[in-house]
């Protein structure tokens, strides 16, 4: 089989494409031929070096195929079964705890940039109805994120108005889904191509941010002064005090991403005052995913992929998506 090994200390030019044999389940395992995977902004630190990982790692956390054996005890899955990885294996459902969130694929173990892999069953769910392997990819990281932020932690119901930033894979589903739950979407970009996508997307109003450096004020305006209900906060500190200035009071904060940063400086009485609630997002439990899969199949949606690219040119796939022109998953075939 063919896989990809990063070789310490991780960059562009020590990802590897090698070949070894495939391996077998165990007891509890699933062996699944991986059909494509999608890249993350984890994914990028990784294989950037910017996160250590040990020597030979195989990268990504994102990936999607068909089972083709299973070991003693599992009754999950049957060979042929189309499936779906989960971003952390032992996060079954409910709250995180430290010990649900100490393996993830990638970077604590051996990931998806693998033609076979084996992993336990609880590591997969099933892939939606009528879904391509492709498209099943672009889930695991990105559309746990979107569903558990604003439908796990922020309860979006029909009339609810969501502000989106940019046009990252989070941003995108979570517009579908905002859409899909009956609510309003303002959503923003810094190029006017890009607004005109987001507005076929479904978005019901748009602000050019570069334009509008107050946009936060501005997405208050387009609400008749009330405030946005939901934030979808990827940006970090750069984004944190516009996304604070939409909100209305007792309005949700969906804190996910850092595009431009780790620390800010945040006004603490702008959020007490307003009785703002700031959720932590990272991804979802293994139940949310499976939630989110029902969800897309009843309201038959579809993800946005911008690109793909063979196993061999992962290298340049990075390299598409570190340059952040790109609208939508960024994805391999395997």
């Amino acid at each position: 089989m063919k896989l990809i090994r990063l070789r310490a200390p991780g960059g562009l030019e020590r990802l590897e494409l090698v070949e070894e044999d495939p391996p077998r389940p165990g007891r509890g395992d699933v062996l699944v031929r991986i059909r494509a995977c999608s890249l993350n902004m984890r994914d990028d630190f990784a294989v950037q070096g910017k996160t250590p990982l040990a020597d030979g790692r195989v990268p990504l956390s994102d990936g999607a195929g068909e089972v083709v054996a299973v070991g003693d005890d599992v009754d999950a899955f049957k060979p042929g079964d189309s499936v779906v990885s989960t971003f952390y294996p032992f996060w079954l459902e409910g709250d995180m705890t430290p010990s649900t969130r100490r393996d993830v694929p990638g970077e604590s173990f051996d990931g998806l940039a693998s033609e076979y892999v084996r992993m336990p069953a609880q590591a997969f769910t099933r892939a939606p109805r009528g879904y391509t392997h492709m498209e099943a990819a672009t889930l695991t990281c990105t559309g746990v994120t979107a569903w558990r932020g604003l439908v796990v932690r922020g309860k979006v119901k029909p009339g609810d108005t969501v502000l989106v930033l940019g046009t990252g894979s989070v941003s995108l589903f979570a517009l579908q889904f905002a859409k899909a739950a009956g609510a309003r979407v303002i959503a923003t970009s810094s190029g006017e191509e890009k607004l005109e996508r987001l507005t076929r997307l479904g978005a019901d109003a748009t602000i050019n941010y570069k334009a509008v450096p107050e946009w936060g004020r501005k997405a208050r305006d387009l609400t008749d002064g009330r405030g946005v209900d939901h934030v979808i906060e990827v940006g970090g500190p750069a984004t944190l005090s516009q996304s604070i200035a939409a909100c209305r009071t007792g309005g949700h904060i969906a804190l996910i991403g850092v595009l431009t940063g780790f620390a800010a400086e945040v006004s603490i009485p702008a959020l007490f005052s307003n009785q703002i609630r700031v959720s932590g997002i990272s991804i979802g439990s293994r139940a949310d995913q499976q939630d989110m899969i029902r969800a897309i199949e009843v309201n038959s949606l579809k993800p946005v992929i911008d690109r793909r690219f063979p196993l061999r040119d992962i290298a340049a796939a990075f390299t598409h998506y570190g340059a952040q022109k790109h609208f939508g998953k960024v994805c391999l075939e395997l």
